[in-house]
């Protein structure tokens, strides 16, 4: 029973912690909205690391997005990986600059909320508004960042006037927000946008909209087809590609776990051949009284799905702990509440209906031999 329980302990534990995450994204996306088109440069890193002026997006490509005929309204979100200082202490973050102008639908974005101070609003130069973690007392500073204090990006100060509800996410939760001509002055930033976000009208194919968006970059740009140095894609699209790229690495990992199922299908398959042989006496009596070759072998795959059933039973207690266990790990090493292991009903039962099954298949042979020993040959067995 050991191979069955480590191997649906790891099935269940991974399962869970897959269904959690998956539906966390889906719900992100959801808040991000089906109408939403992300358009970002092709880089290996975040947005924001793009060094090559060729895979830079522009001031005009935003400009150029703005004009394409079903788009409602486009923004470009500038974001750069910073030095900031706060009293004695220095630390990498990012800084991100929004136009203080589109915080709302930024904020629609990405579901932040002030919640101590005000937002961005129009006309403010050197000022913040900062993540949640960084006006915690020791999670990022000794002594969390206060309204009025003020902060110095790359030797720039600003002065904190917002502070934002914990969404989750450790980068959003660590960045600092400032208005982003202000941030572009402070780096010495002439002309990019590290991400720009368009919405499309209501009644146009998103999908068709991000097309359009695509050929006229193209055509801006000097590009040729399939040799964009940037990406276009729906928040549909991105969903999509997440959902299939962690769906083959979750099939990876389940079929590594899949192996000790194996292994504890074929103890379980030794453990009956023991059993036919230490039982055989017993199989000859049963058949002189009248049982059938069918009564044999329905005892025995029973008897071999049990066990198969019993260390699924304890795989299931298994998963379940090292799910919640990630989880909670996730949660206090991470500070992030995107990692949840989701137990179902159809999870569990699921899992111990495949362990009956892998213990019931694992005794089919054994199971016939003892259904074919005839009572003679099995009553002299000594």
């Amino acid at each position: 029973m050991i191979g069955i329980f480590i191997g649906i302990a790891a099935v269940v534990g991974l399962i869970s912690l897959g269904q959690g995450l998956q539906a966390s994204i889906n719900q992100q996306f959801e808040q991000l909205g089906k109408d939403k088109i992300i358009i970002q440069s092709k880089t290996l890193g975040p947005p924001g690391s793009a060094s090559s002026e060729k895979l830079i997006l522009t001031t005009k490509d935003l400009e150029v997005i703005k004009n394409v005929r079903g788009v409602e309204e486009a923004v470009g979100i500038l974001m750069k990986t910073s030095v900031l200082n706060f009293k004695d202490e220095i630390k990498i973050t990012f800084a991100i600059g929004i136009n203080p102008e589109d915080v709302s639908i930024f904020s629609d974005m990405q579901t932040f909320k002030v919640i101590d101070g005000r937002d961005l609003k129009k006309g403010d130069g050197f000022k913040a508004v900062i993540g949640h973690n960084n006006a915690v007392d020791g999670k990022i500073w000794k002594r969390g960042i206060e309204i009025g204090n003020t902060v110095k990006i790359d030797g720039n100060e600003f002065k904190v006037v917002g502070i934002l509800d914990k969404t989750g996410d450790p980068y959003n939760d660590a960045g600092i927000y400032v208005p982003k001509d202000t941030l572009k002055k402070a780096l010495n930033i002439k002309d990019e946008e590290s991400e720009i976000v368009a919405k499309a009208q209501e009644g146009f194919n998103p999908s068709d909209v991000a097309d359009t968006i695509k050929r006229k970059l193209r055509q801006g740009r000097n590009e040729k087809e399939d040799q964009e140095t940037f990406s276009v894609q729906t928040s549909e699209q991105l969903l999509t590609t997440f959902s299939n790229i962690f769906g083959i690495v979750q099939a990876v990992l389940v079929g590594i776990a899949g192996i000790s199922l194996l292994v504890g299908g074929i103890g379980i398959m030794n453990t009956m051949y023991t059993s036919v042989l230490e039982r055989t006496k017993e199989i000859g009596t049963m058949k002189a009284i009248g049982a059938k070759n069918s009564d044999i072998l329905q005892i025995f795959l029973f008897e071999s799905g049990l066990l198969g059933l019993v260390g699924g039973a304890i795989g299931v207690g298994l998963g379940i702990g090292l799910g919640k266990g990630v989880e909670y790990i996730a949660t206090m090493a991470l500070d992030t509440n995107l990692l949840q292991a989701s137990i179902t009903l159809p999870l569990v039962f699921g899992a111990l209906g495949f362990s009956f099954f892998i213990g019931s298949l694992s005794g089919i042979f054994p199971a016939f031999q003892a259904a074919k020993l005839k009572p003679a040959d099995a009553l002299r067995y000594e």
